[in-house]
C-alpha cells in the first residue's frame, strides 16, 4: 500500500487530515502509531478546526521534522535542512493549490470532510514522497 493510499484510508475512516498524513509516515520513521495520531490531532481542520493552516500541510511539516529535525540545539545543519524542506513542501503545494490555508482551500465547497479535503491529503502525500526521494539520494 502506498502511503496516499494509506493516508485516504486513515482520511475516509474519520481521522483528520493531519493525522492521516503524519501517521501513514510516523510509524515508519520509528514513532507508535497511536502516539503519531494523537500528537497530529490538533493540527486538524487548520490548526484545531481554526481554519488556519491546512492540517495536510501541517501533517507535512510534521513528518519532515521528525526525518530530519534537529534533537541538539546547536545542530544548525538539522534545523537548516528542515526549515528548507518546509519551504519548498509549501512551495510545491501552492504551486498546485495556490496557498496552504485551509479556510481558502475550502471556499466555496461542500461535502463531508473527505470529499472537501482529500484532494490535498492526496497532493500533500505525493509531494513529501518527492521531496523525500530526492533528499534520501542528495544525502
Amino acid at each position: 500500500m502506498t502511503k496516499v493510499e494509506e493516508a485516504l484510508g486513515l482520511f475516509k475512516e474519520g481521522f483528520s487530515c493531519s493525522q492521516a498524513v503524519f501517521a501513514a509516515y510516523a510509524k515508519d520513521l520509528g514513532m507508535d502509531y497511536e502516539m503519531a495520531l494523537k500528537v497530529s490531532q490538533a493540527f486538524g481542520g487548520g490548526m484545531g478546526g481554526m481554519r488556519g493552516e491546512c492540517g495536510a500541510v501541517t501533517g507535512a511539516y510534521m513528518v519532515i521534522s521528525l526525518m530530519y529535525g534537529r534533537t541538539k540545539a546547536e545542530d544548525g545543519k538539522a534545523r537548516l535542512k528542515t526549515f528548507n524542506l518546509v519551504k519548498e513542501f509549501a512551495k510545491r503545494f501552492k504551486e498546485i493549490h495556490q496557498t496552504t490555508v485551509c479556510r481558502q482551500l475550502l471556499e466555496g465547497k461542500s461535502g463531508t470532510h473527505y470529499d472537501m479535503c482529500s484532494e490535498y491529503v492526496k497532493n500533500a502525500c505525493l509531494l513529501l514522497d518527492e521531496l523525500l526521494e530526492v533528499k534520501e539520494i542528495e544525502n
